[in-house]
């Protein structure tokens, strides 16, 4: 019995359906292939975190700059939001900051 593998052909066994195909203009309901998956370097990644970071820290004076100048659209309550947005932002880039700062001293500790 050693050496003996069943052949299956399993994707003749597979039975298509509507959710591999789409039906009626509504796409598939099938995740793509893990494969297919790109990610980023480190550096555009921490890039991009920086780069929200900016956004996120500007907009409260924007919108209080908007409500100042009298445009109804903008609430009080969309700045109170924006500011507690870009305090969030601010505790998760200093935490983060905090760690990347650990991670490297404890690589620097590290004897040879």
């Amino acid at each position: 019995m050693s050496g003996f593998y069943p052949s299956y052909d399993l994707p003749g066994r597979i039975q298509h359906t509507k959710l591999v195909n789409g039906f009626g203009g509504i796409p598939s309901a099938r995740l793509d292939s893990i494969d297919t998956k790109k990610t980023a370097d480190f550096k555009t990644v921490f890039a991009g975190m920086v780069d929200n970071l900016n956004q996120e820290l500007n907009a409260p004076d924007e919108l209080l700059k908007d409500v100042m100048s009298g445009n109804k659209n903008i609430d009080v309550h969309d700045v109170m939001i924006a500011m507690s947005k870009s305090e969030i932002s601010i505790n998760v880039a200093t935490t983060a900051v905090g760690k990347v700062i650990q991670a490297y001293d404890k690589i620097m500790q590290i004897q040879v």
